[in-house]
Protein backbone atom coordinates (compact mmCIF):
# COMPACT_ATOMS: atom_id res chain seq x y z
CA UNK A 1 0.00 0.00 0.00
CA UNK A 2 2.55 2.48 0.70
CA UNK A 3 4.52 1.81 -2.68
CA UNK A 4 1.39 2.56 -4.17
CA UNK A 5 0.92 5.75 -2.63
CA UNK A 6 4.32 6.73 -3.22
CA UNK A 7 3.68 5.92 -7.27
CA UNK A 8 0.88 7.89 -7.03
CA UNK A 9 2.28 10.62 -5.47
CA UNK A 10 5.52 9.84 -8.41
CA UNK A 11 2.40 9.96 -11.17
CA UNK A 12 0.76 13.06 -9.61
CA UNK A 13 3.99 15.34 -9.69
CA UNK A 14 5.31 14.24 -13.19
CA UNK A 15 1.89 15.55 -14.82
CA UNK A 16 2.40 18.54 -12.88
CA UNK A 17 5.52 18.93 -14.65
CA UNK A 18 4.29 18.08 -17.85
CA UNK A 19 1.44 20.55 -17.46
CA UNK A 20 3.63 23.11 -16.53
CA UNK A 21 5.93 22.36 -19.50
CA UNK A 22 3.24 22.89 -21.70
CA UNK A 23 1.96 25.80 -20.10
CA UNK A 24 5.58 27.78 -20.20
CA UNK A 25 5.67 26.95 -24.02
CA UNK A 26 2.66 28.75 -25.17
CA UNK A 27 3.36 31.36 -22.55
CA UNK A 28 6.89 31.78 -24.42
CA UNK A 29 5.63 31.57 -27.60
CA UNK A 30 2.65 34.01 -27.03
CA UNK A 31 5.40 36.48 -25.55
CA UNK A 32 7.72 35.59 -28.45
CA UNK A 33 5.09 37.08 -30.62
CA UNK A 34 4.38 39.97 -29.23
CA UNK A 35 8.11 41.33 -28.65
CA UNK A 36 8.04 40.41 -32.54
CA UNK A 37 5.36 42.23 -33.36
CA UNK A 38 6.33 45.14 -31.25
CA UNK A 39 9.87 45.32 -32.27
CA UNK A 40 10.41 43.70 -35.23
CA UNK A 41 7.25 43.18 -37.61
CA UNK A 42 6.94 46.83 -39.22
CA UNK A 43 10.89 45.59 -41.13
CA UNK A 44 10.60 42.02 -41.28
CA UNK A 45 8.61 39.10 -41.32
CA UNK A 46 9.60 35.37 -40.87
CA UNK A 47 9.82 34.07 -44.87
CA UNK A 48 9.00 37.24 -46.66
CA UNK A 49 11.54 39.96 -46.94
CA UNK A 50 10.01 43.42 -46.50
CA UNK A 51 12.35 46.33 -45.34
CA UNK A 52 14.65 44.14 -44.27
CA UNK A 53 15.77 40.32 -44.36
CA UNK A 54 13.38 37.62 -43.89
CA UNK A 55 14.16 36.08 -40.35
CA UNK A 56 13.74 32.40 -40.98
CA UNK A 57 17.21 30.70 -40.60
CA UNK A 58 18.79 33.63 -38.84
CA UNK A 59 20.41 32.31 -36.12
CA UNK A 60 21.93 29.84 -38.86
CA UNK A 61 23.41 32.58 -41.46
CA UNK A 62 25.09 34.52 -38.19
CA UNK A 63 26.18 31.09 -36.32
CA UNK A 64 27.83 33.19 -33.71
CA UNK A 65 24.50 34.44 -31.03
CA UNK A 66 26.98 36.71 -29.21
CA UNK A 67 27.53 38.20 -32.42
CA UNK A 68 23.48 38.42 -33.54
CA UNK A 69 22.23 39.63 -30.43
CA UNK A 70 25.16 42.67 -30.42
CA UNK A 71 23.77 43.03 -34.30
CA UNK A 72 19.99 43.54 -32.82
CA UNK A 73 20.99 45.70 -29.68
CA UNK A 74 23.69 48.03 -31.73
CA UNK A 75 24.04 47.35 -35.42
CA UNK A 76 25.64 50.63 -36.05
CA UNK A 77 28.45 49.58 -33.03
CA UNK A 78 29.22 46.18 -34.70
CA UNK A 79 29.53 47.50 -38.30
CA UNK A 80 32.53 49.79 -37.21
CA UNK A 81 34.27 45.93 -35.51
CA UNK A 82 34.38 45.42 -39.54
CA UNK A 83 32.49 42.21 -38.93
CA UNK A 84 32.44 41.34 -42.83
CA UNK A 85 29.07 39.48 -42.33
CA UNK A 86 27.54 42.33 -40.64
CA UNK A 87 28.92 44.84 -43.36
CA UNK A 88 27.71 42.65 -46.38
CA UNK A 89 24.34 42.59 -44.82
CA UNK A 90 24.03 46.55 -44.39
CA UNK A 91 25.77 46.46 -47.94
CA UNK A 92 22.88 44.57 -49.48
CA UNK A 93 19.97 46.47 -47.69
CA UNK A 94 21.22 49.27 -49.64
CA UNK A 95 22.61 50.97 -46.14
CA UNK A 96 19.17 51.27 -44.53
CA UNK A 97 20.10 51.30 -40.67
CA UNK A 98 18.49 49.23 -38.33
CA UNK A 99 16.97 50.45 -35.19
CA UNK A 100 18.53 49.85 -32.34
CA UNK A 101 17.33 47.97 -29.04
CA UNK A 102 19.45 48.39 -26.29
CA UNK A 103 16.66 47.57 -24.02
CA UNK A 104 16.10 44.05 -25.34
CA UNK A 105 17.42 41.08 -22.86
CA UNK A 106 18.81 37.74 -24.08
CA UNK A 107 16.00 35.97 -22.52
CA UNK A 108 13.41 38.11 -24.53
CA UNK A 109 15.88 38.12 -27.95
CA UNK A 110 15.41 34.41 -27.39
CA UNK A 111 11.75 34.67 -26.83
CA UNK A 112 11.81 36.43 -30.36
CA UNK A 113 13.93 33.97 -31.65
CA UNK A 114 12.01 30.71 -31.13
CA UNK A 115 8.43 32.32 -32.20
CA UNK A 116 10.28 33.21 -35.96
CA UNK A 117 11.50 29.00 -35.56
CA UNK A 118 7.44 28.37 -34.58
CA UNK A 119 5.98 29.98 -37.52
CA UNK A 120 5.65 27.29 -40.28
CA UNK A 121 7.16 28.19 -43.52
CA UNK A 122 4.26 28.41 -45.96
CA UNK A 123 5.88 27.02 -48.47
CA UNK A 124 6.35 24.02 -46.75
CA UNK A 125 2.46 23.10 -46.98
CA UNK A 126 1.65 21.53 -49.95
CA UNK A 127 -0.76 24.32 -52.33
CA UNK A 128 -3.93 24.10 -53.07
CA UNK A 129 -5.18 25.36 -56.37
CA UNK A 130 -8.69 26.81 -56.51
CA UNK A 131 -9.66 26.36 -60.41
CA UNK A 132 -8.51 29.92 -61.23
CA UNK A 133 -5.01 29.81 -60.62
CA UNK A 134 -4.90 31.44 -56.99
CA UNK A 135 -3.19 29.13 -54.59
CA UNK A 136 -3.73 28.87 -50.64
CA UNK A 137 -1.00 27.48 -47.85
CA UNK A 138 -2.30 26.95 -44.57
CA UNK A 139 -0.43 27.59 -41.51
CA UNK A 140 -0.99 25.32 -38.11
CA UNK A 141 -1.27 26.93 -34.35
CA UNK A 142 -1.56 24.15 -31.76
CA UNK A 143 -1.65 26.48 -29.13
CA UNK A 144 -5.44 25.74 -28.64
CA UNK A 145 -4.67 22.66 -28.53
CA UNK A 146 -1.90 23.20 -25.74
CA UNK A 147 -4.34 24.93 -23.93
CA UNK A 148 -6.76 22.51 -23.89
CA UNK A 149 -4.28 19.47 -23.20
CA UNK A 150 -2.91 21.40 -20.29
CA UNK A 151 -6.78 21.77 -18.68
CA UNK A 152 -7.44 18.17 -19.21
CA UNK A 153 -3.82 17.76 -17.21
CA UNK A 154 -4.98 19.82 -14.97
CA UNK A 155 -8.06 17.65 -14.34
CA UNK A 156 -6.04 14.34 -14.32
CA UNK A 157 -3.86 15.87 -11.59
CA UNK A 158 -7.14 16.93 -9.27
CA UNK A 159 -8.32 13.51 -10.08
CA UNK A 160 -4.96 11.63 -8.64
CA UNK A 161 -4.87 14.17 -5.61
CA UNK A 162 -7.81 12.85 -4.87
CA UNK A 163 -7.11 9.38 -5.00
CA UNK A 164 -4.13 9.71 -3.27
CA UNK A 165 -6.55 11.00 -0.17
CA UNK A 166 -8.73 7.80 -0.05
CA UNK A 167 -5.46 5.60 -0.98
CA UNK A 168 -3.71 7.09 2.30
CA UNK A 169 -7.64 6.94 4.28
CA UNK A 170 -7.43 2.74 3.28
CA UNK A 171 -3.77 2.38 4.25
CA UNK A 172 -4.28 3.84 7.74
CA UNK A 173 -7.40 1.40 8.34
CA UNK A 174 -5.23 -1.18 7.64
CA UNK A 175 -2.44 -0.17 10.02
CA UNK A 176 -5.25 0.22 12.58
CA UNK A 177 -4.58 4.44 12.57
CA UNK A 178 -7.72 6.29 12.78
CA UNK A 179 -8.31 8.30 10.26
CA UNK A 180 -11.17 11.29 9.23
CA UNK A 181 -13.55 10.66 6.26
CA UNK A 182 -11.81 12.41 3.19
CA UNK A 183 -13.84 16.12 2.82
CA UNK A 184 -15.45 15.35 -1.04
CA UNK A 185 -13.62 17.25 -3.65
CA UNK A 186 -16.89 19.90 -4.15
CA UNK A 187 -16.48 20.83 -0.69
CA UNK A 188 -13.00 20.84 0.15
CA UNK A 189 -11.59 24.73 0.49
CA UNK A 190 -8.66 24.08 -0.75
CA UNK A 191 -9.46 23.06 -4.15
CA UNK A 192 -12.05 25.66 -4.28
CA UNK A 193 -10.10 28.39 -3.49
CA UNK A 194 -7.58 27.04 -6.12
CA UNK A 195 -10.10 26.79 -9.08
CA UNK A 196 -11.20 30.04 -7.66
CA UNK A 197 -7.88 31.83 -7.79
CA UNK A 198 -7.03 30.13 -11.16
CA UNK A 199 -10.56 31.07 -12.32
CA UNK A 200 -9.70 34.73 -11.58
CA UNK A 201 -6.40 34.81 -13.03
CA UNK A 202 -7.62 33.03 -16.55
CA UNK A 203 -10.24 35.57 -16.53
CA UNK A 204 -8.99 38.78 -15.31
CA UNK A 205 -6.06 38.07 -18.11
CA UNK A 206 -8.70 37.50 -21.16
CA UNK A 207 -10.67 40.40 -19.84
CA UNK A 208 -7.71 42.72 -19.81
CA UNK A 209 -6.71 41.19 -23.05
CA UNK A 210 -9.72 41.94 -24.49
CA UNK A 211 -10.11 45.47 -22.99
CA UNK A 212 -6.68 46.13 -24.53
CA UNK A 213 -8.06 45.05 -27.87
CA UNK A 214 -11.40 47.02 -27.81
CA UNK A 215 -11.46 49.38 -31.15
CA UNK A 216 -8.40 48.08 -32.87
CA UNK A 217 -8.86 47.19 -36.04
CA UNK A 218 -5.32 45.73 -37.49
CA UNK A 219 -6.11 43.21 -40.72
CA UNK A 220 -9.29 45.31 -41.21
CA UNK A 221 -10.25 45.31 -44.79
CA UNK A 222 -13.54 46.42 -46.62
CA UNK A 223 -14.82 46.18 -49.97
CA UNK A 224 -14.88 48.87 -51.78
CA UNK A 225 -16.48 50.41 -54.59
CA UNK A 226 -13.85 49.42 -57.17
CA UNK A 227 -11.08 46.92 -56.71
CA UNK A 228 -8.14 49.31 -56.67
CA UNK A 229 -5.24 47.16 -56.57
CA UNK A 230 -2.00 48.66 -54.73
CA UNK A 231 0.00 45.99 -56.60
CA UNK A 232 -0.77 46.64 -59.77
CA UNK A 233 -0.02 50.18 -59.24
CA UNK A 234 2.14 51.11 -56.85
CA UNK A 235 3.80 47.61 -57.35
CA UNK A 236 3.98 46.34 -61.06
CA UNK A 237 3.92 49.91 -62.45
CA UNK A 238 6.05 51.76 -59.38
CA UNK A 239 3.44 54.72 -59.09
CA UNK A 240 4.48 57.10 -55.93
CA UNK A 241 2.19 56.93 -52.79
CA UNK A 242 2.23 60.44 -52.58
CA UNK A 243 0.92 60.76 -55.94
CA UNK A 244 -2.76 60.03 -55.21
CA UNK A 245 -1.71 60.92 -51.84
CA UNK A 246 -0.01 64.46 -51.73
CA UNK A 247 -1.33 65.23 -48.53
CA UNK A 248 0.71 63.28 -47.07
CA UNK A 249 3.72 65.26 -46.95
CA UNK A 250 2.79 68.42 -46.72
CA UNK A 251 -0.85 68.47 -44.32
CA UNK A 252 -2.16 66.51 -41.70
CA UNK A 253 -4.29 64.14 -43.31
CA UNK A 254 -3.12 61.94 -46.49
CA UNK A 255 -5.99 62.69 -48.87
CA UNK A 256 -7.76 60.42 -51.14
CA UNK A 257 -7.63 61.03 -54.34
CA UNK A 258 -10.00 62.45 -56.36
CA UNK A 259 -11.43 60.99 -59.62
CA UNK A 260 -9.50 63.68 -61.41
CA UNK A 261 -6.23 61.98 -60.53
CA UNK A 262 -7.37 58.53 -61.54
CA UNK A 263 -8.44 59.94 -64.53
CA UNK A 264 -5.19 61.53 -65.50
CA UNK A 265 -3.84 57.98 -66.60
CA UNK A 266 -6.79 56.41 -67.26
CA UNK A 267 -8.30 58.87 -69.96
CA UNK A 268 -5.84 57.16 -71.84
CA UNK A 269 -5.97 53.80 -70.35
CA UNK A 270 -9.09 52.01 -70.46
CA UNK A 271 -8.28 48.42 -70.32
CA UNK A 272 -6.04 46.07 -68.40
CA UNK A 273 -3.40 44.61 -70.24
CA UNK A 274 -1.01 43.47 -67.47
CA UNK A 275 0.51 40.04 -67.73
CA UNK A 276 -0.09 39.31 -63.95
CA UNK A 277 -3.88 38.41 -63.58
CA UNK A 278 -5.45 39.63 -60.71
CA UNK A 279 -6.84 37.99 -57.73
CA UNK A 280 -9.16 38.80 -54.64
CA UNK A 281 -8.48 37.81 -51.27
CA UNK A 282 -10.82 34.16 -52.12
CA UNK A 283 -9.06 33.15 -55.08
CA UNK A 284 -11.77 34.85 -57.64
CA UNK A 285 -10.44 36.37 -60.32
CA UNK A 286 -10.83 40.66 -61.14
CA UNK A 287 -11.70 41.56 -64.54
CA UNK A 288 -9.44 44.94 -64.69
CA UNK A 289 -11.31 46.42 -67.47
CA UNK A 290 -14.32 46.24 -66.39
CA UNK A 291 -12.79 47.79 -62.92
CA UNK A 292 -11.94 50.80 -65.09
CA UNK A 293 -15.46 50.89 -66.32
CA UNK A 294 -16.74 51.53 -63.35
CA UNK A 295 -14.04 54.81 -62.43
CA UNK A 296 -15.99 55.64 -65.93
CA UNK A 297 -19.16 55.52 -64.54
CA UNK A 298 -17.95 57.76 -61.47
CA UNK A 299 -16.06 60.35 -63.67
CA UNK A 300 -19.12 60.32 -66.09
CA UNK A 301 -17.01 59.32 -68.94
CA UNK A 302 -18.01 57.20 -72.12
CA UNK A 303 -14.40 57.02 -74.76
CA UNK A 304 -16.88 55.82 -77.04
CA UNK A 305 -19.02 58.77 -77.53
CA UNK A 306 -16.41 61.16 -76.89
CA UNK A 307 -12.72 61.01 -76.12
CA UNK A 308 -13.11 64.76 -74.38
CA UNK A 309 -14.13 64.27 -70.69
CA UNK A 310 -16.12 66.91 -69.05
CA UNK A 311 -14.69 66.86 -65.17
CA UNK A 312 -17.89 68.88 -64.03
CA UNK A 313 -19.87 65.56 -64.85
CA UNK A 314 -17.99 63.83 -62.02
CA UNK A 315 -19.19 61.93 -58.85
CA UNK A 316 -17.12 61.37 -56.11
CA UNK A 317 -15.83 57.59 -55.42
CA UNK A 318 -17.33 56.36 -51.91
CA UNK A 319 -14.19 54.83 -50.84
CA UNK A 320 -14.08 52.76 -47.59
CA UNK A 321 -11.96 54.53 -44.99
CA UNK A 322 -9.52 51.72 -43.78
CA UNK A 323 -7.19 53.34 -41.23
CA UNK A 324 -8.85 55.28 -38.56
CA UNK A 325 -7.34 57.05 -35.64
CA UNK A 326 -9.61 58.01 -31.98
CA UNK A 327 -10.59 61.66 -32.51
CA UNK A 328 -8.58 62.15 -29.20
CA UNK A 329 -5.51 61.39 -31.35
CA UNK A 330 -3.62 63.91 -33.42
CA UNK A 331 -1.25 62.94 -35.71
CA UNK A 332 0.59 65.02 -38.51
CA UNK A 333 1.28 62.85 -41.68
CA UNK A 334 3.62 65.61 -42.93
CA UNK A 335 5.36 65.63 -39.86
CA UNK A 336 6.38 61.70 -40.17
CA UNK A 337 6.68 61.45 -44.03
CA UNK A 338 8.61 65.37 -44.63
CA UNK A 339 10.32 65.97 -40.98
CA UNK A 340 11.26 62.20 -40.24
CA UNK A 341 11.41 60.87 -43.46
CA UNK A 342 9.37 57.87 -42.44
CA UNK A 343 8.59 55.38 -45.47
CA UNK A 344 5.09 54.79 -45.99
CA UNK A 345 5.38 50.77 -45.07
CA UNK A 346 6.91 51.39 -42.02
CA UNK A 347 2.43 52.10 -41.07
CA UNK A 348 0.59 50.75 -44.16
CA UNK A 349 2.85 47.62 -44.47
CA UNK A 350 3.93 46.34 -48.04
CA UNK A 351 1.56 48.26 -49.58
CA UNK A 352 2.92 47.39 -53.25
CA UNK A 353 2.38 44.21 -52.24
CA UNK A 354 -1.77 44.03 -51.57
CA UNK A 355 -4.65 44.18 -53.51
CA UNK A 356 -6.97 45.97 -51.83
CA UNK A 357 -5.80 47.84 -49.00
CA UNK A 358 -5.85 46.52 -45.34
CA UNK A 359 -4.86 47.58 -41.75
CA UNK A 360 -1.53 46.62 -41.33
CA UNK A 361 -0.40 47.27 -38.36
CA UNK A 362 -2.18 47.78 -35.08
CA UNK A 363 -1.95 51.43 -34.60
CA UNK A 364 -2.37 51.39 -30.88
CA UNK A 365 -0.67 53.80 -28.50
CA UNK A 366 1.90 51.11 -27.40
CA UNK A 367 2.86 50.54 -30.83
CA UNK A 368 3.18 54.15 -31.71
CA UNK A 369 5.26 54.64 -28.33
CA UNK A 370 7.48 51.56 -29.10
CA UNK A 371 8.80 53.09 -32.68
CA UNK A 372 9.39 56.94 -31.15
CA UNK A 373 11.72 54.78 -28.41
CA UNK A 374 13.28 53.02 -31.45
CA UNK A 375 13.90 54.88 -34.17
CA UNK A 376 16.36 57.71 -34.70
CA UNK A 377 16.33 61.38 -35.95
CA UNK A 378 17.43 61.76 -39.44
CA UNK A 379 19.51 65.23 -38.58
CA UNK A 380 21.90 65.05 -41.51
CA UNK A 381 20.69 67.05 -44.50
CA UNK A 382 17.50 67.89 -42.86
CA UNK A 383 16.51 71.53 -42.10
CA UNK A 384 13.52 70.93 -39.61
CA UNK A 385 15.85 69.75 -37.44
CA UNK A 386 18.06 72.40 -37.57
CA UNK A 387 16.92 74.27 -34.11
CA UNK A 388 17.61 71.67 -32.15
CA UNK A 389 21.61 72.86 -31.82
CA UNK A 390 22.38 71.01 -28.42
CA UNK A 391 21.98 68.08 -29.86
CA UNK A 392 24.29 68.60 -33.10
CA UNK A 393 26.37 70.07 -30.74
CA UNK A 394 26.63 67.12 -28.03
CA UNK A 395 26.86 64.31 -31.05
CA UNK A 396 30.07 66.51 -32.68
CA UNK A 397 31.41 66.60 -28.75
CA UNK A 398 31.18 63.03 -28.10
CA UNK A 399 28.92 63.97 -25.31
CA UNK A 400 25.98 61.53 -27.03
CA UNK A 401 27.15 58.38 -28.55
CA UNK A 402 26.83 58.86 -32.42
CA UNK A 403 26.00 54.83 -32.70
CA UNK A 404 23.35 55.10 -30.86
CA UNK A 405 22.26 58.52 -31.96
CA UNK A 406 18.97 60.62 -31.29
CA UNK A 407 15.50 59.15 -30.66
CA UNK A 408 12.37 60.69 -31.45
CA UNK A 409 11.76 60.28 -27.62
CA UNK A 410 14.73 62.32 -26.64
CA UNK A 411 13.26 65.29 -28.32
CA UNK A 412 10.27 64.41 -26.84
CA UNK A 413 8.17 62.42 -28.78
CA UNK A 414 6.58 59.83 -25.90
CA UNK A 415 5.18 63.16 -23.94
CA UNK A 416 1.25 62.98 -23.68
CA UNK A 417 0.60 66.58 -24.92
CA UNK A 418 2.24 65.45 -28.39
CA UNK A 419 -0.22 63.19 -29.10
CA UNK A 420 -3.09 64.14 -26.78
CA UNK A 421 -3.30 68.12 -26.14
Amino acid sequence: MIQLRRAVKALVSLVFIISCLFSNKIFAQANGQALFSANCAACHAPYKELTGPALAGVEERWGDKKRLYAWIRNNQALLKTGDKYANELYLKYNKTPMNLFPNLTDPEIDAILAYIKSVPDPKAAAPTTDGQGATATSGEDNSLLYGILTLVLAVVVLILLQVNSNLKKLSDEKEGQPALEPVPFWRNKVYIAVIAILLFCVGGYLTVKGAIGLGRTKNYQPSQPIYYSHKVHAGTNQISCLYCHGGAQDSKHANIPSVNICMNCHMAINEYTGKDKIYKEDGTEVDGTAEIKKLYEYAGFDPSVSKVWDPNKAKPVEWNKVHSLPDHVYFNHSQHVKAGKVQCQTCHGEVQEMGVAYQAAELSMGWCINCHRTTQVQFKDNGFYSIYQKFHDDLKNGKIDSTKGITVEKIGGTECQKCHY
